[in-house]
């Protein structure tokens, strides 16, 4: 056989017009009507190969059931006349003349038998030319009927058959199902029976695609992908789709092809000597599906062929090799005749009727299997949750909008329709809801109630649309609420007489729920719109008169409704009615409008959270544009709640200082929302200890490295005597920005406060003055002060300052790099930060700044990496550059920082640089003493290349901290130090 454009185009040139315009016409209403086919796809194999190869298997299924399969090609089966074509199964289900015997399936399904005789009744060679005078004619066997069905060319089944005659010599009595069919073909079938090259290379590429998909992409058994077969067979198709290979019995490309497919198909795990190569899922249910689609004439698609019981029982044969079982073709066949009845535009209820018939075999299959099918048959779970789902999604989409698809025809044939599919709908899902939830509800009671709903709301929608269209610009909205209540007076009359007849039979208060539906719906709207008005009108007058008859006409069908049912739904219904009481619009207006200043500010936040790029206003307004409108809008709307007469405030008022508390505290996490400390820190490198050089190494070092310090490095200055500029980042900015803000927010709520209290003065009460308290956004601002100014000290110092702090100071040698050049960019920044902050925000930027700084200095100290060593002669230079940086904050602006705050934060790294005087024996002898006292003690990490050892890493370091002592010692370049690391935790050298 050819690619799927060859067979396409030998199938329009020998195939029947009429069958190729039913095919046509079918796949476009397939296409027309959204629906999906609910077992996927296999993207290498499109629908025409899906049917080929479904045909072959179908034909090599059925080779052992007629003696004509033994025969060779050109011999004739039986009493067959002269030209007439061999079949597999040509002494099965052969018809007798016109006459038709009645079938057994049609009948269970309630299917009517054809009114004519079969058209089935003609002679094989009609299609290849007039008939000869010799020629017969006789009615069509199964097969012959399944080859026309399935739109196979006589040459293309000439062609197989002669190549299964092949294929099968000296394999008399193996089962079908032993044999891997595209294996077979590509053995037999040589490029000589083939039109052309290309031809030739289309249809072994199609046999090479179809065994990835049984064997590799949806295997029935678990398959690992590095398997060494799947290699092999992987290579093999990369070579096939270049060009066609050989397949002759010396081709290497064969043999490899060959073990690998068996390899794959005959697996441990597999069972008996049957082979797995198309029982995948979903590659074996797409192509039995193929298979069943035979059972409608492909000239009538809306008719059954009276034929279908021989059909199935050929198509049966093929479970073996497609791993299908009864229970998965009950659930195929409804599907396939669901399918029928959607793509034939629903002209037939007896395709539907067939499909309720089937449904109830799967349901009784459900119900019996529902825990040990999926462990017997795993496709089985698939194929019935995709299939009833598809069913159910499909119809349940036209139930939603039940009123639009059926409205038109009123009278009695716009429900016929209707209950089809509310009958579809119903079965499909009840299967699935019985198998997958437990649940002890009325399932179609629910999903009624469910379809009335949504349809009411889509229609009272498009009825409002419509309205809204033809309305006069010129009128009042109050003149389409009005219209729009009468409107849906009259659409829920509607509903009771044409609809809620045929509902009823499904739910016991159909009216009910759809007028408790509309009520809602009009309800929405009505809100909508008063929610708009901020004062009496002669307009919301009549509105609310019309609202309030309408709610008296819904309530009274449904209190009818209710009356004569007996079950508690309907009264459950009545309860959903929430009453418009247009009585309380008045009083309601009030929160209406704090309700809309509450939106006006929380549309403001978002499009803070949408826009704000935290840049300053000016120098003398540095906030950004969001606070501002924010605190505009918040006074804005305490002015006007000013306005309002004084006995209607203490109301609202609560829910107004709520409303607004809230903007103000997400607004607050917003400017907050900036990033942690951490990330600018730089990791603790892992423990070493220092290298001890030779003595030339140290000679040369002192010749080679002096010239090749920074010149800014030398601690005084002669190198170069610029002043450098503020090394603070536009990021760092912004982030100060943020605290200006935070600053201003504080500012602002306090005057909102007072103006809040004086209003509560004015009136002689003490309720307003109770409720006004924003201590939750304060709180919130002022911990978010600390945290945004300590981000911002952090970023600052390790990453803006990076290159003269952590990054310098001490590299090499402390003689050489000192800390004044660090001095000198931390005051430039200092007085850039002053400049920037306003007044109340400059001492907690300062201060966390300032704990910033001696952090660092404590990472330079004890985690400054491979690059620092010190001795103990460095503790005078160390401790004078600590004393200078303290100095740097003790001196900054005004009193920023007071003194005793920094000789505080100061004790730690204080403590630090004392251990650096200590001798190392010390330094040992007090190690031993501080993890002898720790209940964590020493414990050792292994580093990824296996050798480095090292104690848990902490930045709580102090001198009593045996990590601190320990991270000195492995900074300490003495003989003593090396060998206390070398010896105790086997610490690497630095390299």
């Amino acid at each position: 056989m050819g690619t799927m454009g060859h067979h396409q185009r030998s199938r329009s040139a020998s195939g029947s017009p009429s069958a190729t315009r039913s095919s046509n016409a079918t796949e476009l209403d397939f296409a027309a009507v959204d629906l999906e086919c609910p077992f996927g796809g296999i993207d290498a194999l499109g629908a025409v190969e899906l049917r080929e190869t479904a045909y072959e298997i179908f034909f090599m299924s059925c080779r052992s059931s007629g003696g004509a399969a033994a025969s060779s090609p050109g011999a004739r089966g039986g009493g067959a006349s002269e030209g007439e074509v061999s079949s597999p199964v040509a002494g099965a289900g052969a018809r007798g003349g016109s006459a038709v015997m009645s079938s057994k399936v049609k009948k269970a399904l309630g299917l009517k038998p054809r009114r004519s005789a079969p058209t089935m009744v003609r002679t094989l060679s009609q299609n290849s030319g007039p008939v000869s005078p010799g020629r017969t004619r006789r009615p069509m066997t199964s097969a012959e009927i399944m080859r026309q069905q399935m739109r196979v060319t006589e040459q293309s089944d000439a062609r197989l058959r002669r190549t299964l005659m092949r294929a099968v010599v000296g394999q008399v009595g193996k089962k079908p199902d032993s044999i891997v069919l595209p294996l077979e073909l590509l053995r037999q079938l040589k490029p000589s029976e083939f039109t052309d090259g290309e031809e030739y290379h289309q249809w072994q590429f199609r046999q090479i695609k179809l065994l990835e998909a049984g064997l590799l992409l949806h295997p029935s058994l678990p398959l690992d992908r590095l398997h060494a077969a799947v290699l092999r067979f992987r290579e093999v198709m990369r070579a096939t789709e270049i060009r066609a290979i050989d397949t002759g019995k010396g081709s290497d490309a064969m043999r490899v092809l060959t073990n690998a497919v068996h390899a794959l198909a005959w697996r441990p795990g597999s069972g008996s000597d049957a082979c797995h190569w198309a029982d995948g899922y979903p590659l074996n249910v797409l192509l039995y599906v193929s298979l069943l689609q035979t059972v409608f004439d492909h000239r009538e698609p809306t008719v059954v062929l009276d034929e279908v019981d021989e059909l199935l029982e050929l198509i049966k044969k093929t479970w073996p090799i497609l791993g299908v079982g009864r229970a998965v073709h009950n659930v195929c066949f409804a599907w396939v005749f669901f399918q029928q009845y959607v793509v034939t535009e629903q002209a037939e209820p007896d395709l539907a009727s067939a499909t309720l018939a089937l449904l109830a075999d799967v349901a009784a299959d459900a119900k019996q299997g529902s825990r040990e099918s999926q462990s017997r048959d795993p496709v089985y779970a698939k194929v019935l949750l995709s299939a009833l789902g598809k069913m159910q999604e499909w119809s349940e989409k036209r139930l939603l909008d039940y009123h639009e698809r059926y409205e038109r025809g009123t009278g009695g044939t716009a429900t016929e329709g209707m209950e089809i599919l509310l009958s579809l709908a119903l079965a499909a899902g009840k299967i699935v809801a019985d198998r997958e939830y437990a649940g002890t509800g009325n399932f179609t009671a629910d999903r009624v109630d469910y379809y009335i709903r949504c349809s009411m709301k889509n229609i009272f929608t498009k009825i409002l649309e419509n309205g809204m269209g033809e309305a006069d610009p010129a009128n009042d909205p109050g003149v389409v609420l009005t219209r729009l209540a009468r409107e849906t007076e009259q659409l829920a009359m509607f509903e009771r007489t044409n609809f809620s007849p045929l509902l009823r039979r499904l739910h016991p208060a159909p009216i009910a729920v759809a007028a408790v539906t509309l009520h809602g719906c009009f309800g929405v709207v009505l809100r909508e719109y008063l929610g708009k008005v901020t004062i009496l009108t002669e307009e919301l007058v009549r509105v609310l008169h019309s609202a309030n008859r309408l709610e008296k006409a819904l309530a009274q069908m449904t209190a009818e409704d209710a009356a004569d049912c007996k079950d508690d739904r309907a009264r459950a219904v009545v309860g959903d009615m929430e009453p418009y009481e247009v009585e309380a619009v008045v009083m309601s207006l009030l929160k209406a409008w704090m309700d809309d200043r509450l939106r006006i500010g929380s549309d403001c936040l978002l499009r803070a959270k949408e826009t704000e790029s935290w840049i300053p206003k000016s120098k003398e307004e540095p906030f950004p544009a969001s606070a501002i409108e924010l605190m505009r809008l918040s006074r804005a709307t305490i002015d006007e709640f000013s306005d309002i007469p004084a006995t209607a405030k203490d109301d609202v008022v609560q829910a107004l200082v709520y409303g607004l508390d809230s903007i103000f505290q997400d607004y607050i996490s917003f400017v907050a929302s900036c990033g942690s400390k951490q990330t600018y820190v730089p990791p603790l490198p892992a423990l070493t200890r220092c290298n001890q050089d030779s003595g030339f190494f140290r000679l040369w070092k002192k010749a080679v490295l002096p010239s090749c310090q920074a010149p800014e490095a030398n601690p005084r200055g002669g190198a170069s005597q610029h002043t450098p500029r503020p090394s603070i980042s536009r990021g760092t900015q912004r982030l100060y920005v943020r605290l200006n803000t935070l600053h201003y927010v504080l500012t602002h709520l306090q005057a909102i406060e007072e103006t809040l209290s004086s209003l509560s003065s004015a009136s002689g009460g003490n309720r307003v003055a109770t409720s006004v308290n924003f201590d939750r956004t304060r709180a919130a601002a002022q911990s978010a002060v600390s945290h945004v100014a300590e981000v911002a000290a952090f970023r600052l110092i390790f990453l803006d300052s990076r290159h003269s702090f952590y990054q310098g100071l001490y590299i090499r040698n402390v003689v050489d790099t000192r800390i004044r050049p660090v001095l000198r960019a931390l005051k430039q920044n200092l007085s850039f930060l002053v400049s920037v902050l306003v007044d109340h925000a400059q001492p907690v930027a300062v201060r966390e700044v300032m704990k910033a700084s001696f952090q660092a200095f404590l990472m330079v100290l004890l985690a400054g990496g491979n690059d620092r060593t010190f001795t103990r002669a460095d503790h005078g230079m160390v401790e004078e550059d600590f004393r200078s940086l303290k100095r740097a904050f003790c001196t900054c602006g005004e009193g920023l920082v007071p003194e005793d705050v920094v000789v505080q934060e100061a004790e730690a790294a204080e403590g630090v640089v004392e251990l650096m005087a200590r001798s190392t024996e010390h330094l040992i002898t007090a190690f031993g003493a501080a993890t002898s006292e720790s209940i964590a003690g020493v414990r050792e990490y292994e580093d990824s290349d296996g050798g480095t050892t090292h104690l848990p890493p902490t930045r709580q370091w102090g001198p009593a901290d045996p990590n601190t002592i320990l991270r000195v010692l492995c900074h300490r370049d003495d003989e003593a130090a090396n060998q206390f690391l070398k010896r105790t935790f086997q610490l690497a050298k630095r390299r």
